[in-house]
């Protein structure tokens, strides 16, 4: 056995570490294992709020040691996108992560060596909804996520259900490649008055901020709608673009209503329903949706 291969104590589970370097962190991921200690990881960007505290809380809950990465990945951002200016926090990120009771913080600085040629396709579920507009996205999200999962080796990682389409898309990428570890679908928490909490509300003016409020109304038309027993999938788009275009400030990308798990557009709701919206308010791209489990055929 090697040196750097030598088991090392896991990390204090009252402190909070900073890991940078890619072998660093698989090396304490090994270990950690060896010890019979299980691994939960919360994959971020950064701009941390109380959405991801959440996520990392539980988290806490379920695993001896979690590890939180932050890392702005340049490869799902497409020409014209925010990856300059995407906000990184990271003072104010590691006090959060402190307080949800985070072990490890992964940050690294690059994950992408000088000519990386290997990445991953995700066929179709990458063509689809945000793939549209974003055409490289889940291809950068479902490289950085394959390269994360051999680094941190997690028993279990966890994902919001706000990026319902990435979450497809991994638990796809997880399945088919024997990544060999659970994916936790965390439920979308929300501003008081109803907004999704992103890291991009930040950009928001605070009109915007307003005019942005009708993504989340367009969504609790739908749910009253279904719960009235409305299944047409066309006039319930209609109903929630209507919505959305009351506001002279958004820019609707989409408006969907697709099979949760394999994304395809849905004539009449029944079974796992996802209805998804895609909207720019100002110069801010924001998502949201609705998850409708074992509807009945109308």
């Amino acid at each position: 056995m090697s040196q750097s291969d030598k088991p090392k104590p896991s990390p204090n589970p009252n402190a909070l570490i900073v890991v940078n370097a890619p072998e660093e962190m698989q090396r304490s991921a090994r270990n950690l294992s060896r010890e019979g200690k299980s691994i939960g990881f919360v994959p971020t960007m950064g701009a941390l709020h109380a959405g991801h505290q959440s996520v990392i809380e539980r988290a806490r809950k379920e695993n001896d040691i979690v590890v939180v990465s932050i890392y702005v990945n340049p490869t799902q951002f497409g020409p014209g996108e925010d990856f300059l200016s995407y906000p990184r926090t990271f003072e104010a990120d590691e006090e959060l992560c402190e307080e949800a009771g985070a072990n490890i913080i992964f940050s690294p600085e690059n994950l992408y060596d000088p000519g990386s040629r290997a990445f991953v396709e995700v066929g179709e579920l990458g063509d689809v909804l945000c793939g549209i507009s974003r055409p490289s996205h889940f291809r950068g999200v479902a490289t950085v996520v394959a390269k994360l999962l051999n680094i941190v080796r997690p028993d279990r990682a966890y994902f919001g259900k706000k990026d319902a389409q990435q979450l497809v898309v991994i638990r796809t990428l997880v399945r088919d490649l024997y990544l060999g570890c659970d994916v936790v679908g965390c439920e979308i928490v929300r501003e008081p008055d109803g907004l999704a909490m992103s890291s991009r509300n930040r950009y928001l003016s605070p009109a915007e901020r307003r005019q942005a409020l009708a993504i989340s109304k367009a969504l609790e038309y739908c749910k009253y709608r279904v719960a009235d027993g409305e299944h047409d999938a066309m006039k319930l788009m209609e109903g929630m673009a209507e919505i959305l275009q009351q506001q002279p400030n958004l820019e609707i990308d989409y408006v969907a209503l697709v099979n949760a798990d394999t994304l395809e557009d849905l004539r009449t709701l029944e079974g796992d329903v996802l209805v998804a919206i895609a909207a720019k308010v100002g110069a801010t791209r924001l998502i949201d949706n609705v998850q409708f489990r074992d509807l009945p055929p109308a």
